[in-house]
């Protein structure tokens, strides 16, 4: 419950920086657990409005069914590491260490990027917040995606000429 808890206050933090600026560029942002709509409901607007975003927990990233163009950029706050209860410890202990634990984010990154692309015409940008993102996690990443790393501030710009 406490990285729930977690998870949603950083949610809301980055929701109060990005709402205005986003929606001075005419980008409505949408957000689970800050909006006072169930998540089915955001869903809906999300697919509907083309040029608004939508910002969620793991639930939403793993239920989310979007596609075309109202869906071309998923960012990841950061590397898709699994929770460590006492069920992860278990497997993780059984199914080999830190090669399962990274087996899962590769998998968690692979599943996230099918969210983003889904039909040979579908195009979008595919973002993991973070400063040090380990390249053997990165093939969960089809191959052939040119991967770029760089600064925040220089993605934001890079992001923005793709999206308007």
């Amino acid at each position: 419950a406490l990285g729930l808890f977690t998870a949603i206050a950083r949610l809301r933090a980055v929701y109060k920086r990005l709402k205005e600026p986003l929606e001075g560029l005419g980008l409505p942002l949408y957000a689970q657990h800050v909006d006072e709509i169930d998540a089915g409901t955001l869903v809906d607007i999300f697919r509907s409005e083309v040029n608004s975003c939508l910002l969620g927990t793991d639930a939403v990233r793993e239920g989310i069914d979007v596609a075309g163009r109202s869906l071309r950029l998923l960012v990841l706050e950061r590397v898709p590491w699994a929770r460590p209860d006492l069920v992860h410890k278990a497997r993780t202990a059984h199914f080999g260490g830190r090669a399962y634990e990274e087996e899962i984010a590769r998998r968690r990154i692979t599943q996230a990027f099918g969210r983003l692309i889904r039909r040979g015409d579908d195009k979008g940008v595919f973002v993991i917040l973070g400063a040090q993102v380990p390249s053997r996690l990165l093939s969960g990443v089809p191959a052939g995606v040119e991967i770029e790393r760089t600064g925040l501030a220089e993605a934001a710009r890079q992001i923005a000429e793709f999206l308007i």
